[in-house]
């Protein structure tokens, strides 16, 4: 196995090598197992799948090793170890001396006050770029149904996108088209791989010692990715940008660190030309924001306040410790919540000490260009969210819909003015620890309930959402709200928490698995069925998930291991 000071072990993709050098003899291999559509070979390149087998060579065991650490800590949470800032990593967290990298040197990264968020399918990758915002979050991930033709369609749209040649016709014979060929005249493209816990089963990686396992989402989507664009996007004055999601700790940042500085030496680019930036969207991950800085501080951009999946894992950590940590109904449950507020202003505060951009999160309403009073409800409520987050320090903001980056920039250039960013804004005035973080309850403090509407709109939501994510559509409008994965999993975890924390809604009826069963099978009933719908596949996964004696860790991975594994 190679070392990382071992000089490049691969020709770079723009030289003249026609095929990939073997290492020695000594290293795995990556075998696609799934089919091969039109213009994959294009991306499944000899040398690119040696490129792979690299990445999984040096950090296949070291990922596995991560995740049961994750099992472990989520539950020791759960039986009632409260996360907490780590004493041993107190002198990087009081060190003033450090920096992280930021957008120095990262051309079209130093304004990002608006960026727009969606899957990598070439209708979505046009009209993102055509949007007029200054990045966009091309997702890999949430927003992504993970299907093998997604995977490798997307990272098409992508190579195309990048090189100006991106063209989609649909079915109904409408034309899309790039307006522009300059990537300059583009939003900043900030990729988003899956997570560590996540597998690419259409491609088996043989390790050096003969075992073969599913390849790691994360190593394929960021290693395609990089091999074949890196180089065309510093050409053309730009970067290898990337959005690290899911992430539970500054050993994961530091294994992604390492991760870059691999990929860097083998294809002979200079190591810190990479930029990412963390989404903190779990709750341990929210007690290390410093330490996940400071590990990829060469590389390192800022910090993403992923509010939904934040929720999310709040909900998950907090799932089998009774009545005072359930949350009430989503819609209920805003950034204004107390230990809400107390996550994204320590990351702001943390962000901006050290050098760091602040995003902020994506509010989940969106226009309906057919119904005016729908629109203008969604400006309304993402114009109070995106003034928020910039009176608050935040650099910029995620949007989901085109119709939404007037409002949010808006909100955005009444504080910033001419300035591209308030990096240099500390919140000195912030003090949030323990107690802030934790303080569950002052949800429902606030009066807010768990109501039979909430109970049905989480079934409802969740059975139609996993329902499109099934037919391969990872981002779906539903009910006027953009939902992604991060969504439904607050959804079916709430539903199974209120259960089993034998919660009651606010009429006094307790919620039980048979109240939900006849929710669930009522929900599917009204469904507006059509030719190759999933809704029953989707209410055996919800059933599943929702109602059942275990709580899975995520939604996507027992789903796509029994429906997307062929």
């Amino acid at each position: 196995m190679t070392t990382l000071t071992e000089p490049p072990i691969f020709a770079p993709p723009w030289g003249t090598t026609t095929h990939a050098p073997r290492r020695n003899g000594t290293g795995g291999s990556i075998d696609v197992t799934g089919p091969i559509g039109p213009r994959y070979d294009e991306i499944l390149t000899p040398e690119a799948l040696e490129f792979l087998a690299l990445l999984h060579d040096h950090f296949a065991d070291e990922r596995c090793g991560l995740l049961l650490e994750r099992q472990r800590r989520t539950r020791e949470i759960a039986d009632g170890a409260d996360p907490d800032f780590n004493p041993s990593t107190r002198p990087v967290r009081d060190d003033p001396s450090w920096r992280v990298a930021g957008a120095h040197g990262a051309p079209g990264l130093s304004d990002r006050r608006v960026e727009i968020t969606g899957p990598t399918d070439p209708k979505m990758t046009i009209n993102a770029l055509n949007s007029g915002a200054r990045c966009w979050l091309a997702d890999a991930e949430d927003a992504q149904s993970p299907t093998w033709r997604n995977v490798i369609e997307g990272q098409l749209a992508l190579h195309d996108a990048i090189r100006g040649t991106l063209a989609h016709t649909n079915e109904a014979g409408k034309h899309y088209a790039l307006r522009t060929t300059d990537l300059g005249q583009m939003p900043t493209i900030i990729f988003r791989p899956r997570g560590w816990h996540l597998f690419e089963s259409h491609l088996a990686y043989t390790g050096t010692d003969g075992s073969t396992q599913p390849a790691s989402g994360s190593l394929v989507d960021f290693g395609l990715y990089f091999f074949h664009n890196a180089r065309e996007l510093i050409a053309r004055g730009r970067g290898p940008y990337f959005y690290l999601p899911k992430l539970e700790g500054y050993r994961e940042a530091r294994l992604w660190n390492q991760v870059f500085e691999v990929a860097q030496d083998a294809l002979g680019i200079p190591r810190g030309i990479i930029r990412a930036t963390v989404l903190i969207e779990t709750l341990p991950a929210a007690f290390e924001m410093e330490e996940i800085l400071y590990e990829l501080r060469e590389h390192c951009a800022g910090l993403n306040a992923g509010r939904w999946d934040y929720l999310f894992s709040v909900i998950k950590c907090f799932r089998s410790r009774g009545d005072s940590y359930v949350l009430p109904d989503r819609g209920q449950v805003t950034m204004t919540a107390p230990f809400m507020r107390a996550y994204t202003e320590l990351l702001v505060a943390t962000c901006h000490r050290r050098g760091a951009h602040a995003i902020g999160g994506m509010s989940a309403f969106i226009p309906d260009r057919r119904s005016p009073e729908v629109t203008q409800r969604a400006i309304e409520q993402v114009r109070a969210d995106k003034t928020r987050e910039a009176d608050d320090g935040f650099d910029g903001t995620w949007v989901a819909h085109p119709d939404l980056i007037e409002v949010a920039r808006g909100a955005f250039d009444a504080v910033l003015g001419e300035r591209e960013n308030q990096v240099g804004r500390l919140r000195d005035d912030v003090t949030v620890g323990q107690a802030e973080l934790l303080d569950v309850a002052s949800a429902r403090r606030a009066g807010a309930t768990v109501t039979e509407a909430g109970l049905r709109t989480n079934v409802s939501v969740g059975v139609r959402y996993i329902e499109s994510w099934l037919r391969g559509v990872g981002a779906a409008a539903i009910d006027h709200l953009m939902e992604d994965a991060a969504t439904a999993e607050i959804s079916r975890s709430q539903i199974w928490q209120w259960i089993n924390a034998g919660t009651r809604t606010d009429d006094g009826e307790p919620i039980t698995r048979r109240r939900c069963e006849a929710v669930l099978r009522e929900a599917v009933r009204g469904l507006d069925r059509f030719p190759g719908d999933r809704y029953d596949d989707a209410a055996a996964i919800f059933r599943e998930i929702a109602l059942g004696e275990e709580f899975p860790p995520f939604l996507t991975t027992g789903a796509y291991a029994r429906y997307f594994r062929e």
